[in-house]
This record gives structure tokens, sequence and C-alpha cells, in this order.
């Protein structure tokens, strides 16, 4: 094979990679953000399902039937939102693969803008929000050979702490180069998280019922900007 042709494909990879990871960091940052968001206003998570599982195994045992319908309510929005992107980034008849980012930007839009009018009752608001935010964690799936899911921190920090010791054990350089390139991803995609329910508390004082307005309209620029350079996708 051509040495430049190689060469090509390395930079491509290489390229395919670091967008990859700055993409994943971006939507890290955006479901800590309606994470945040959600526990603030309605009392529980929109896409930390752990929780929420931990929230109905223990409300069934307490006979807290509120608790329990709001944990199974977000629960099942949330499976059922994975369910959606999936099929649709599986679909053949959909060439465009950025319609995603413009689905849950449109849901998270249209849902602002009736809550600014409407008075939305919670079940309604974290049904809504929940498939959202289930349907955004199917748009990146893995950062290179490393697969990610950009709202489940537990999952991030036990890959995380995994290659970090896998690193520390090995003496192939080869092996860690990947273990230490792992661990950087995964280290960043929890930062990333982090830094977003940090702010969702000061943007959520400052911006009120308009407050998923931001990621919605973040979702939505970085769709065209990322159709702009694969225009292929």
């Amino acid at each position: 094979m051509d040495n430049s042709v190689i060469k090509t494909n390395i930079s491509v990879s290489s390229h395919s990679i670091k967008m990859q990871e700055r993409l994943a960091i971006f939507l890290a940052l955006i479901a800590g953000y309606i994470d945040a968001t959600g526990l603030i206003q309605w009392k529980t998570y929109v896409s930390f399902m752990s929780g929420n599982t931990t929230s109905l195994g223990a409300s069934l045992s307490t006979d807290k039937l509120e608790i329990v319908i709001t944990s199974i309510t977000v629960i099942g929005s949330f499976i059922s939102g994975i369910y959606a992107g999936t099929c649709l980034s599986l679909s053949r008849r959909i060439k465009n693969q950025r319609l995603i980012f413009y689905l849950v930007s449109g849901i998270l839009i249209l849902y602002t803008i009736i809550a600014y009018f409407f008075n939305i009752n919670t079940l309604s608001s974290i049904t809504i929000v929940g498939f959202s935010m289930g349907m955004m964690n199917t748009i990146v799936t893995s950062v290179g050979n490393q697969k990610v899911n950009t709202d489940f921190v537990t999952g991030t920090l036990n890959s995380l702490a995994r290659n970090t010791a896998m690193l520390s054990m090995t003496n192939d350089k080869a092996e860690k180069a990947e273990y230490q390139s792992n661990a950087i991803h995964l280290l960043f995609l929890w930062i990333g998280f982090l830094s977003g329910s940090f702010i969702a508390p000061f943007l959520l004082d400052y911006f009120g019922k308009w407050t998923l307005m931001i990621p919605a309209l973040l979702l939505m620029i970085c769709g065209i900007l990322i159709s702009k350079i694969n225009p292929k996708n």
C-alpha cells in the first residue's frame, strides 16, 4: 500500500477521534447541566438512572407512591429515548446522521416555549426531558476504541479507574499509550459532566423558565457546524 494512503488514513482516524472526544465532552457538559436542572426543579434526575433506580427500590419498600411513579416515569422515558435514538442511528433511510441533534434541540425548545406560557406538571416535564436525554445519549457511544456514555457518570469513573489500573500494570508501550489515552478521554468526560452540573444553578437563577433553551440552542448550533465539517453526514 502507498505510504501516502497510510498517512492519510492515520490522519483521518486521529482527526475522527479528536472530534469524538470533543463532542463527547460537549454532550457530557449538557447532560450535567440538564440533570442538575432537573434535580433542582423536579427533585429527580433526568439522565442519572442509577440514582433513580436506587430511589425506586427504596421507595417500593417504604410505600412512597409519588417517588415510585416519578422514578418509573423518568426511567421509562429515558429508555424510550435511547430506543428511538438507536433506531434512528441504525436506520438506512435516514441519511442525515445529525438528525438527533435537531430532534433533541427541537424537543427542548418546544418544551421551553410551552412551559413559559402554561404550567406543565412534573410527570410531563420529566417524561419529555428524560426522553430527550435518552435520545441524546445515542449521539456519541465511543471515543476511539473506548466505549463511553455521556451521561453515565458511574460507568465513566469505573472505566477511568480500570484504564488507570491497567496503565500502571502493563509494560507494553502500545498498551500504555492506549490506556493513557482512554483514561484522559474519560477524565475530561467526567469533568465535562461536573462542569455542566456546576453552572446549572447559576444560569437557572438568571434565565428561569428559559434555562433549557441554552442547551437546546447549543445542540442546534453544534449539529449545524458538524454538518458543515462533514457534509456527507
